[in-house]
């Protein structure tokens, strides 16, 4: 009975009762609607923002959601910001801004920071 009650609902929403097939490493699978957040990197500066920042400021990241409903959809991503400079990046991770919360440097050490800050600032001048 639980079981019939369970595939209903997830027929209901659209969804298999089956969850769907293994990421392959790179992707985060959405149990709801199947959807992907693309976690690939292709260089070492951004693996490092894909681990300590992706969750949250790639597609589907709380993040980007809600940075969405400020700016242009099109640049809610961080990665596709040309504003950011490396002082306000150190000032939101470290304080914290909005809903976001401080990242303390046991999160990531401040040599992470920079090469992230350096990696969404496509190496500008600090």
């Amino acid at each position: 009975m639980k079981r019939a009650v369970l595939a209903a609902i997830f027929a209901l929403a659209g969804c298999s009762e089956k969850p769907a097939a293994k990421a392959d490493g790179t992707k985060i699978e959405n149990a709801f609607r199947g959807a992907m957040q693309d976690r690939s990197s292709k260089s070492p500066p951004e693996a490092l923002f894909v681990e300590k920042c992706g969750m949250c400021h790639r597609q589907m990241g709380m993040g980007t959601v809600i940075l969405a409903r400020r700016m242009d959809p099109k640049v809610a991503m961080l990665e596709a910001r040309t504003d950011l400079t490396a002082e306000l990046i150190t000032a939101a991770a470290r304080q914290g801004i909005g809903n976001m919360p401080r990242i303390s440097r046991g999160e990531v050490s401040d040599a992470q920071l920079s090469e992230i800050s350096n990696y969404l600032t496509k190496g500008a001048a600090k």
